[in-house]
C-alpha cells in the first residue's frame, strides 16, 4: 500500500470520529495495538532529541523500503507514533521524503497538540526525515 492510500484511509478514518475527546481516545488506542519494539532498540542513539517525552525510533532498510519501529513511555506520543509508523513505515526512502505530514493538519492532530508536543512531533518528523535521507544516500 503506497503512503498516499495509507493518508487517505487515515485521514478518512478520523473524519468519522467527531469531537476530540474521541479523536485522543483513538490515537491512545493506536499506541495500545502498536508492536512492541524490540528493547535491544531503546538505546540512546534511537532516542529521539527534543521530545517531552521519552521516544525511540529505529530504522533499517530492506529490499529497498525502510521499516520504522518506535515507542514512547506516554499514551498519547506512543498513539503518534503508531500514526508516523503507519503512514511511513515500509516505504522507499524517496516516498517518505516526497510525503509532507499534511495529513497531521487534515485530520486536525497538530492544532491540538500543546506547544511541547508539537515540538516534540517536529523532531520526530524530521528524525524520520533523516533516516530516508541517509537511506537514500546509501542506496545511490
Amino acid at each position: 500500500m503506497s503512503i498516499k492510500t495509507r493518508v487517505e484511509s487515515l485521514v478518512q478514518e478520523f473524519n468519522t470520529l467527531t469531537d476530540w475527546e474521541e479523536r485522543y481516545k483513538h490515537i491512545i488506542q493506536k499506541g495500545k495495538a502498536l508492536s512492541e519494539m524490540e528493547e535491544s532498540h531503546k538505546v540512546e542513539k534511537n532516542l529521539v532529541k527534543g521530545c517531552q517525552s521519552t521516544v525511540w525510533f529505529h530504522a533499517e532498510m530492506k529490499e529497498g523500503k525502510v521499516l520504522l519501529q518506535g515507542d514512547s513511555d506516554a499514551a498519547i506520543v506512543k498513539g503518534i507514533v503508531a500514526l508516523l509508523l503507519y503512514i511511513y513505515s515500509e516505504s522507499s526512502p524517496e516516498e517518505i521524503l516526497a510525503t509532507r505530514p499534511d495529513f497531521l493538519d487534515d485530520i486536525g492532530l497538530r492544532e491540538h497538540l500543546s506547544m511541547s508536543r508539537s515540538n516534540g512531533l517536529s523532531q520526530m518528523l524530521k528524525q524520520i526525515s533523516l533516516y530516508a535521507i541517509v537511506f537514500k544516500s546509501q542506496s545511490s
